[in-house]
Parts: structure tokens; sequence; C-alpha cells
């Protein structure tokens, strides 16, 4: 038995990608707010919202405000917890996270400890005391115990060398959904050039070693023209932009058109 969610039920659909953005400010008014400046119509908005208390400035405590904020505008809030520890997973989830997001997931040992620790015995060890997840999955009840081990996300970040050396073993893992390319960090830790053709070889490699194991892809993209691209090569899961990144890019532009410049800077970002 499982449960629907947002994200869940868009990429069992699967005819278009799924389209989320990032939060790193531990604001529901600013999750809200944008969620429903896109919602006008139901097919074209955000299904999915990743939370993100690895680098963003977010902690434990802002957890079960922002995953009831968001799931309320028919949204799938997804944490990403700031290292793969069994605690750090289990407060996510407890929180009423509709999926996990692990960083660095370096080998199939990696991946098969962050699916355990994120399931019920006994396909687990994640402790149980849901009190308070069931807040932000509408009418789950007392289904969300036998629902849990399908109804969440595990979702785990391929963002290092290492990673791509082992990811046709890391998707083979049971339990790992979906396969999340961090970009960035991928290219820093193969000390290579973002956007150049090895940085590309390994975004590819990862994508067909994630497809033919049958799992969904993900990446992290800084707009929405990139977003785009990404879901032509057949990724199942897209970034579109991040909350800075559009509050930065949003006064930035007004005040070009204040000022009265023609040529509008729409240069990539080299960061969020």
């Amino acid at each position: 038995m499982s449960f629907g969610t947002a994200i869940k039920k868009t990429l069992d659909i699967g005819s278009n990608a799924a389209y989320g953005f990032w939060l790193t400010l531990p604001s529901a008014a600013v999750a809200k707010t944008i969620l429903r400046s896109c919602s006008t119509d139901p097919e074209a908005g955000f299904s999915w919202v990743l939370i993100d208390a690895e680098h963003g400035l977010i902690s434990d405590k802002d957890y079960y405000e922002l995953t009831n904020a968001i799931a309320s505008e028919g949204a799938s809030p997804l944490i990403r917890v700031p290292w793969s520890e069994e605690w750090l997973i289990k407060r996510a989830l407890d929180a009423g996270a509709h999926g996990i997001v692990t960083p660095m997931c370096h080998s199939a040992e990696d991946a098969a400890r962050i699916v355990r620790y994120s399931k019920y015995p006994p396909l687990g060890t994640r402790g149980y005391g849901p009190m308070f997840a069931t807040h932000a999955i509408p009418g789950v009840g007392t289904a969300y115990d036998a629902g849990a081990a399908t109804g969440l996300l595990v979702v785990v970040q391929i963002e290092s060398k290492s990673g791509v050396e082992n990811i046709e073993e890391i998707t083979r893992v049971e339990g790992v959904d979906v396969v999340f390319i961090g970009p960035f960090d991928l290219a820093k830790q193969m000390g290579v050039e973002r956007g150049g053709e090895e940085h590309e070889a390994a975004i590819q490699r990862i994508l067909n070693a994630t497809k033919s194991a049958g799992k969904k892809a993900a990446i992290f993209c800084t707009d929405g023209a990139q977003a785009r691209q990404r879901e032509r090569d057949g990724f199942d899961m897209v970034s579109v932009t991040t909350d800075v990144g559009l509050l930065g890019d949003g006064m930035k532009h007004e005040l070009q058109a204040a000022r009265g410049f023609q040529a509008i800077d729409s240069l990539e970002r080299s960061g969020y």
C-alpha cells in the first residue's frame, strides 16, 4: 500500500518533467508566494520544492513549518539534509518531508545505507514516531505507516568523481528512487570545467545509468532555459531556479529597467 504525493504523481505520469525550485531561506511566506504565483494553471505549476538544509539558512527547527506550507499549496516538500546521517534523515521525514535528498553519495554502500535509514523495519532502521509527519500529507491518516516505504522518495546526489565511477552500482540499489546530479560540486570534485566536455560526459553517464536501471534522473539548473534543455535531454525531475537567484535577478532586472538600460544582463549565474 502506498500514498500519493505531488512529486510521486508527476513522476508516475511521466509525460513531462517534474519541475521544482530550491528554497534556501527559512520562509514559508517566500515558498507560498512563489508557488501561488505559478499555480494559475495546475498543470504548469511546481510539483516539488527542495528545502535546502545543507547550504541554505534552514535548520531542523524550520522543517515542520516549511513542509506544511509547501504541501498546503499542492507541491511536495523534499528536504536536503546536511549529511546522510540516520538521525538527520529521521528528523526530516518526521517533520513531514515527502522525500529526503542526501548529498555526496559516493558508492553503492552509501546508497544502501541511506535507503536503510529512510525505511521502517523490516526494510530499514528508521525509528518510529511520525506524530507530525502526516500533517504535510493531507488525508493520509493511518495509511502513513504502511505507505511510507514506497510513498516517500529516497533521492541520492551524485556530485563526486567516485560517485560517477560507481554510478552503475549505485543505481542498482533497491530503494533508491531518484539519482540527482549536483553539477557545481561535480565539476569541482572532478577538477574539470563546469559545462566542458568532461563534465557533460559525466552527466550523460549518470543519466544513462539511471535510466538503464529504471530509476528517475534529476538535475540542478540555474534558470528556465537550462531546465528546458535538461528536460529535452531526458531528465525526469529538474530544478528551475533558487529563491535567492529569483530575488536577485528580479530586482536587478527591474532596477536596470528603471534606469533606462535597454540590454538586460542575462548571463548564466555561476552559483545559486
